[in-house]
C-alpha cells in the first residue's frame, strides 16, 4: 500500500493546483492524505449517493471534479443528507480531493477529451488564464549521488519538455573545498583541502514549482552546504487557458453536427441556439468549454467559431448569442462526467509506471439532476 500523498503528488504533476482559477477551492477537501491507501474512486460530484457507493466499495480516496465544499459550510449536522455525508466520509476515513478548473485548463485535459470525441483538431484555448516562465537549476554533487538527484527532481516535476519528461543534462568535473573546523563534512576532513569527482546535474522547470524543486534538491543532497546555480531562462513561456477552439476535418450541416454531438457526448437531448439570419447553417470551426462557460462566448466569436458548445446557458445570454450570429449548443453540465473514465485510464497507466498496488474505480452513480421527457 502506498501513502495517499504519494498518489496525489503524481496527480499534481499532471494536474497542478496552481492552474486552478483564483478562488477555486481545489485540493484536499475532507480527511487526510497522510495515510496508506488501497482503493481510489473517481467521481464528477460528491453527493450522498456517491458517498454510499464509496462506503460500499471500501474506498480510501475519492477524487472529484466538483469540490464538495464549494461554499463555506455554515453548520455541520446529521439531519440533512448533504451535511450528513461529510460526517459519513470522516467516519469511514474516506479522504476527498478535488480538481476543478485546473482539470479544465491542463493540456490533455477535459476540454481536449471533448474535442477528441467530436473529432475536432485543437488549435488553441478559448480564454487565456496562465502564462508560466521557466527556470534552470544546476546542482553540484558527488557522481555516485547524481542518479538519485535526477530521479527525485524528475518526480517533483522538473525536466518536463513538451511530450518528454525527466529531461536533464549531467557533466562531470572536479569539485574542490576545504571544510572549516566547525564543519561536519560528508566527504573530507576538517581543515584539509579536498578534491572530489563531482557531477553537475542541470534541469529546467516551471517557475511555479521552484519552492518544491529546491526542497527536493536539499532533501536528496549529501552535503551540508550545497553549491547550485538557479536562474531564469529565455525559453518561451508556456500558456494555458480554459476551453478549446479547433476545426472539424470537413464542414457539416448543423443537423448532422448536432447528431454527432449527441453521440460523442452521450446525451439524448440538448438545447440549440440558432441565429434567425442563418437559414442553412453549416459548421466547421468549433469552440467548446465544459461546465458553465457562457460568459466566454465573445472569445468564441473573436476566434471565428461557427458554433460554441457549453452548458447551463442563461436565457438572455442565448439571445445575445443569437444577435451576435453565433450558434450555441448546450448539452448540459453533466457531460463533464467523461472525466471519470478518462482519469481512471490515467491512473491505471501511472500504476504500471510506478508499480503501485492500487485498485481504481469509476463511480457508477449518475449525479445528473435533470431528466428529459
Amino acid at each position: 500500500m502506498i501513502n495517499a500523498q504519494t498518489f496525489i503528488n503524481r496527480f499534481e504533476q499532471y494536474c497542478p493546483q496552481w492552474l486552478a482559477e483564483e478562488g477555486d477551492p481545489v485540493g484536499l477537501q475532507i480527511g487526510t492524505l497522510n495515510k496508506p491507501i488501497q482503493r481510489v474512486m473517481m467521481t464528477l460530484d460528491v453527493r450522498p449517493e456517491v458517498v454510499e457507493e464509496a462506503i460500499a466499495k471500501k474506498i480510501d480516496l475519492l477524487i472529484a471534479k466538483h469540490p464538495p465544499i464549494f461554499r463555506p459550510i455554515k453548520q455541520l449536522t446529521t439531519d440533512e443528507p448533504q451535511e450528513k455525508m461529510y460526517t459519513d466520509l470522516l467516519k469511514h476515513d474516506i479522504a476527498v480531493y478535488a480538481a476543478h478548473t485546473n482539470m479544465d485548463i491542463i493540456w490533455d485535459g477535459l476540454n481536449d477529451w471533448f474535442c477528441e470525441r467530436l473529432g475536432v483538431q485543437v488549435e488553441n484555448y478559448l480564454v487565456k488564464t496562465h502564462e508560466v516562465g521557466y527556470k534552470k537549476l544546476a546542482v553540484y554533487l558527488p557522481v555516485e549521488d547524481a542518479t538519485i538527484m535526477r530521479e527525485a527532481l524528475a518526480n517533483a516535476g522538473a525536466g518536463q519538455l513538451g511530450e518528454y519528461s525527466g529531461a536533464s543534462f549531467t557533466s562531470v568535473g572536479q569539485g574542490r573545498f576545504t571544510p572549516s573546523q566547525q564543519a561536519h563534512p560528508a566527504i573530507g576532513t576538517s581543515g584539509k583541502a579536498e578534491k572530489v569527482q563531482e557531477a553537475k546535474v542541470e534541469v529546467v522547470f516551471p517557475e511555479t514549482i521552484e519552492k518544491t524543486i529546491l526542497q527536493v534538491m536539499r532533501e536528496n543532497h549529501p552535503y551540508e552546504e550545497i553549491a547550485y546555480d538557479l536562474f531564469s531562462i529565455d525559453a518561451p513561456a508556456q500558456s494555458f487557458g480554459l476551453g478549446r477552439v479547433g476545426t472539424l476535418p470537413k464542414q457539416l450541416d448543423l443537423t448532422a453536427f448536432i447528431e454527432k454531438v449527441k453521440i460523442a457526448l452521450q446525451v439524448d437531448d440538448l438545447r440549440v441556439v440558432v441565429p434567425p439570419q442563418l437559414t442553412e447553417p453549416r459548421v466547421q470551426r468549433i469552440a467548446i468549454c465544459g461546465g458553465s462557460g457562457e460568459k466566454f462566448y465573445p472569445s468564441a466569436l473573436k476566434q471565428g467559431a461557427d458554433v460554441y458548445i457549453t452548458g447551463d446557458l442563461y436565457y438572455h445570454t442565448a439571445q445575445d448569442m443569437q444577435s451576435a450570429g453565433l450558434i450555441a449548443i448546450d448539452p448540459g453540465h453533466y457531460i463533464e462526467s467523461l472525466c471519470k473514465e478518462k482519469f481512471v485510464e490515467k491512473f491505471e497507466s501511472w500504476k504500471q509506471e510506478e508499480q503501485w498496488d492500487l485498485d481504481f474505480f469509476v463511480s457508477e452513480t449518475n449525479t445528473n439532476p435533470f431528466q428529459f421527457h
